[in-house]
């Protein structure tokens, strides 16, 4: 075992301490011989113990500036054992006659001199506070424990751009107090007023443990002060031994949107685990998340089939890298290739069935609607088919809300893939299911993305309408949701997902515009541009015709069709090359009319 230097020193500083109060207790008592042998082996005799105790303790290999309270509390309550121990010898062996006041004086003595050298230690390691005109005045939201750690990080980390000036907490009892020399300044309702008063550049909310709503209530504060905003991850991503600092990120748009943390259950594991499990669409948004998930519950083998092969290949990467003991068949594939998909079903025979590939880009798809339905309709019946034919136990189709009451070909030929899914069920022992859910953030192609790259180019920020609304989740908890939401299937379900409260477009560009540290419409101009083709200005998750059902998920319900599927003839569809845009949309929605 390696010791530092400082293993040896503390100990011989401490003997020299307890030397000097033996000494001093003695010549407190009146003693005149102090030098007497008889003393000398007594001083080396309490020495003796009292180093033992404290080495058992560990305080020689504890990092005192981290332990303050404990360290001393340590320090008292093992010379009280030595100073007991050493009473034993006093009593017993000692020839010399001295009062009981020495071992009284000696304890005292002792207790004094350790604790007030440690708290020395521990007060100049811990006062390293001192204005640094060359680097960013930081406010800390939350004097709590994350607070304090984040501020002792930062002072002790002299490469780190942050100066702390000041806390911010809600609670009145902490205000004009001070942590690490560093004042509590006030309430939250002050930080505008501080933010201009000390020239801050810089807020850290360490607050990992509130809810969302808490962190959103903060952010309204700081977007009002043009500063950069940091903040702590939820307090799990970051107790785990790491290092706090490590984890501090900028903030994003996840904490816009007030999402909610999602508390999950156990019984994907038992659906999943030591399964053949087909993805399509695996280099996708969602289908790169579903990999990721699938693979932490240790199935037998993934089957993940993609159309980019750049896209493949990353998954290929992440997957070899963080879950090198799974079998994965990596494939480059049209799921409209009805043979190749046929020979990968006969090859592999996959046990559960994601299916996430699909065209769904809105304005793209306006104008590429032949492409919109040989791979959203047809594609998405191979897929079924197969499923059907070659046993598969459990498939599950990723719907969107635009499939709802669909104005655009998009959602037109998403609806169909419900429907088709829905027959599916109806004629097969495979359990079929549909999970239905809103926009997910920074997607590839989706609105968050767009407007980051806008306001970080300096702008203008494009709206298509000041009332355009939709639902927002992140990446991972729609991906965890759907998993979830195919261990409840008993076949032929629409799970929908609690999508939370709709957000207006304008004010989540508003928004981000502030984070960045720019003021909307003066720094950063914000321009309206109009409702695109097929856009609407709302989504709805359900249909009038649809009854909704709970589960017991609190976040997924069910949209129970109260209609059957009958005859769902295709047969029109298969070519429309000769028809114009308006006479398809009509053909499709006439398509799915006929089955509501």
């Amino acid at each position: 075992m390696k010791y530092s230097i400082k293993t040896f020193i503390l100990p011989i500083m401490d003997i020299g301490l307890l030397t000097i109060c033996y000494f001093f207790s003695l010549s407190i008592i009146g003693e005149k011989k102090i030098f007497q042998p008889n003393n000398l082996f007594s001083l080396i005799l309490y020495i003796a113990i009292t180093v033992f105790f404290l080495n058992f303790s560990k305080t020689y290999k504890s990092i005192w500036k981290y332990n303050g309270v404990q360290e001393v509390m340590k320090v008292l309550i093992y010379l009280t054992f030595s100073i007991l121990i050493y009473t034993l010898y006093f009593f017993l062996f000692l020839d010399t006659y001295y009062p009981i006041t020495l071992l009284v004086t000696i304890w005292l003595a002792s207790v004094a001199t350790l604790i007030t050298f440690r708290l020395f230690y521990i007060t100049k390691s811990n006062s390293l506070y001192s204005v640094n005109t060359g680097k960013n005045p930081t406010l800390i939201l939350g004097a709590g424990v994350a607070g304090t750690i984040i501020a002792r990080q930062i002072i002790q980390t002299k490469e780190l751009d942050f100066q702390p000036i000041g806390f911010i907490d809600d609670d009145p009892n902490k205000h004009s107090m001070e942590i690490y020399n560093i004042p509590v300044l006030g309430p939250r309702s002050r930080i505008n007023h501080i933010v201009d008063e000390f020239n801050i550049t810089d807020i850290i909310i360490s607050m990992p443990s509130v809810e969302s709503s808490v962190i959103n209530e903060l952010i309204q504060f700081c977007k009002e002060t043009k500063v950069k905003v940091w903040i702590l991850p939820p307090v799990r991503e970051w107790i785990q031994g790491e290092s706090s600092l490590a984890k501090l990120k900028e903030i994003n748009v996840k904490e816009l949107i007030g999402r909610e943390s999602i508390h999950y259950t156990n019984q994907i594991t038992d659906y999943l685990s030591n399964k053949i499990v087909l993805i399509t669409g695996a280099g996708g948004s969602i289908g790169s998340e579903l990999v990721k998930q699938v693979a932490r519950v240790k199935p037998k083998s993934l089957i993940l089939i993609g159309r980019g092969e750049n896209s493949i290949f990353n998954v290929e990467t992440m997957i070899k890298k963080e879950f090198p003991q799974i079998e994965v068949s990596f494939f480059i594939a049209d799921i409209q290739d009805k043979y190749l998909m046929q020979r990968i079903f006969k090859m592999h025979k996959p046990e559960v069935v994601f299916h996430a590939a699909a065209h769904k880009h809105v304005p793209l798809m306006e104008n590429n609607v032949e492409a919109a339905i040989c791979n959203n309709v047809f594609g998405t019946r191979n897929v079924v088919e197969l499923s059907s034919k070659y046993g598969v136990e459990r498939f599950v189709f990723i719907s969107t809300d635009k499939a709802v009451h669909p104005v655009n070909i998009m959602g037109m030929t998403k609806r169909l893939g419900e429907l088709i899914t829905l027959n599916g069920a109806d004629k097969s022992s495979t359990k079929f299911s549909i999970v239905r859910f809103g926009n997910v953030i920074e997607s590839r192609g989706s609105v968050i993305p767009i407007l980051k790259k806008q306001i970080e180019s300096g702008g203008p920020v494009t709206v298509t309408h000041p009332e355009m609304v939709r639902y927002f989740m992140t990446i991972p908890e729609a991906v965890h949701l759907v998993l979830e939401a195919g261990s409840l299937s008993k076949g032929g379900e629409i799970f929908v997902l609690k999508m939370g409260k709709p957000i207006k477009i304008v004010e989540l560009a508003e928004n981000l515009i502030q984070l960045y540290g720019y003021t909307p419409y003066k720094d950063i101009e914000v321009k309206f541009t109009g409702i695109r083709p097929g856009e609407k200005l709302y989504e709805v998750l359900f249909y009038d015709s649809e009854n909704i059902r709970t589960t017991n998920h609190p976040n997924i319900v069910i949209a129970e069709p109260l209609y059957k599927i009958e005859n769902l003839n295709l047969k029109d569809l298969e070519d429309v090359s000769k028809l114009e845009r308006e006479e398809i949309k009509e053909l499709l929605l006439q398509t799915i009319n006929k089955n509501i």
